[in-house]
């Protein structure tokens, strides 16, 4: 049963170099830095990498987002509703304990009732039940047939059952945030051991001497250095201050292509970048009228609104001019070569003419105003994309103000900011990438009905609410025949998006990394930036 097909387009290492033998420490340069050490708070993928180093799956992903075992040596279904997973034995945590069945149990527990974080992984641990068999041997059971069971388990990172936190007993397990932040609770079975974190400045791991795994450990000593600001990343790795840089922006990639000094990697990722609009509230927070006053009336509610909305975003300009030529015009979820994909739907073709007769169809003709919200240091020239949305809908009859700031702001506000812990704008962009390599884990988490109860819609942050669409995913997952399921997820994505406009899909990044003469990095299409995947060039 194969559940991920392979990118068709296949990353490319732009510069092949050779050079001196490794040297015992590396310094990589990130431009984001992770809101938490708690593998639970918040399921980003800047915390999923740099977590993932520290603290062990059952389950992973290779660059290409293969499935290979990490502290689970083997699994397979042994029922309709059973799958059972053989854990490696010998296995240490990083203050010396053993790694058990125990441990998964727990941290599933912990893990499905986290609470104060933002997006969880609770769509990953919903309806699993999990059974210790023996100190190695476990059992996870369904309700129905679920073949995407290893998929799930490589979103979910497993921590001791033995860690001690300062929390209060009642709250996530008693383990503060702060305890993993500071080191505190910090201990994985990752090949490196969390040594520091200077809020701002670093994140400082180590190789750890006990691992026992898959996992590569082609250093001693890895310091992740923040730098946000763009020239900056890229003066440090001319200067040689850092080895590797993340995030190459696309107005040096041309430059630094001709440095002799410098390799560059570059591959498609599994990341959308989307506008979510608000679905659910009769009047929306930041829609007015045409001269910014509020209005008792919410226009997004409407698909006409948002088809429009769509049809007036010009995205092949988008990719050329904002990004570069470093980017695919999206129309779904995921890029091509990827699973559940649907086989007719396209980027909307930009049609202002067209656009303006759908919004006169659904009574809006005179138009109204936007505020689009956004991150500033998230995506690929978020804060440039959202400011071009902002200009076409604006000069298309839609005025449009721009407002961005730091993801560690945006994501708690954009999420929960609203009264009742509901979310705060009413119109945002976003970026997803899909955890598990395929079209359900989007559909589950962006356009399912948000039910945290049933671990649905957990970033579903406008709101898209459709029965149907809930069902054909509910279908999807229970299928086990890959045909039948990427039929389901494929019509599920086509009401979605392509009837409903529940979101709408911008363009999906094209990521590049760079590194100095010597240094070879595998670009992955989960966008993580790791140091197991950087190696000396042969």
């Amino acid at each position: 049963m194969k559940v991920f097909r392979r990118l068709g387009l296949a990353a490319v290492v732009v510069t092949a170099l050779t050079g001196p033998a490794m040297a015992a420490d590396v310094t990589i340069g990130i431009r984001s830095e992770p809101s938490s050490m708690d593998p639970y708070f918040h399921n980003l993928g800047p915390n999923n990498g740099m977590i993932g180093q520290v603290f062990g799956r059952l389950v992973d992903f290779d660059s290409n987002q293969q499935i290979f075992g990490r502290l689970a040596e083997s699994w397979k279904p042994i029922n309709d509703t059973t799958w059972e997973f053989k854990l490696r034995k010998g296995v240490k945590f990083h203050d010396g304990s053993d790694f058990t069945a125990d441990d998964v149990i727990y941290s599933f527990k912990r893990a499905d009732g986290y609470t104060g974080g933002n997006s969880s992984f609770r769509i990953y641990t919903k309806g699993k039940t999990l059974m210790k068999i023996d100190d190695h041997t476990l059992h996870i059971m369904t309700e129905a047939p679920y073949p995407l069971m290893p998929n799930d388990l490589t979103t979910v990172m497993i921590m001791s059952s033995e860690a001690k936190g300062t929390g209060k007993p009642d709250v996530n397990m008693g383990i503060d945030t702060r305890d993993f932040n500071d080191g505190t609770a910090t201990f994985g079975t990752g090949p490196y051991k969390f040594v520091e974190w200077k809020k701002g400045d670093r994140i400082v791991l180590e190789k750890f001497d006990g691992y026992k795994g898959p996992m590569p450990q082609p250093w001693d000593k890895v310091t992740f250095k923040f730098i946000k600001a763009e020239p900056a990343r890229v003066a440090a790795l001319l200067a040689g201050d850092v080895d590797m840089i993340d995030n190459v922006p696309t107005s040096d990639i041309d430059t630094l292509k001709k440095n002799a000094n410098v390799a560059l990697s570059q591959g498609v990722s599994n990341r959308v970048i989307y506008l979510h609009l608000d679905q659910q509230r009769d009047q929306s927070p930041f829609v007015t009228d045409k001269a910014g006053n509020p209005i008792d009336k919410n226009p997004l509610k409407d698909a006409r609104v948002r088809k429009a909305i769509s049809m007036m975003i010009n995205r092949p300009a988008i990719v050329e001019r904002v990004m570069e030529g470093v980017a695919i015009p999206a129309g779904q979820l995921l890029p091509a070569g990827f699973f559940g994909l649907s086989p007719t739907l396209k980027p909307d073709a930009y049609d202002v003419a067209g656009a303006k007769k759908l919004l006169a169809e659904a009574g809006w003709g005179d138009g109204f105003g936007l505020t689009i919200h956004g991150p500033n240091d998230r995506y690929i020239n978020d804060a440039k994309i959202a400011e071009a949305i902002g200009q076409m809908l604006t000069a298309a009859g839609i005025p449009t103000k721009v407002v961005t700031m730091p993801k560690n702001v945006y994501f708690s506000r954009a999420s929960k900011g609203g009264p009742d812990g509901t979310p705060e704008f009413s119109f945002v962009l976003v970026g997803w990438g899909s955890g598990t390599g395929e079209a359900s884990s989007p559909l589950k988490s962006l356009l399912a009905t948000h039910d945290p109860s049933k671990g649905m819609g957990a970033s579903n942050r406008g709101r898209h609410s459709d029965p149907k669409v809930d069902s054909l995913i509910g279908q999807a997952l229970a299928t086990v025949d890959d045909t039948k399921r990427a039929a389901l997820l494929a019509e599920a994505t086509d009401i979605a998006i392509g009837e409903n406009q529940g979101i709408i899909p911008l363009h999906y990044q094209v990521n590049t990394w760079a590194t100095r003469k010597g240094l070879k990095y595998s670009p992955r299409t989960d966008e993580r930036t790791t140091a197991y995947d950087l190696v000396p060039a042969k």
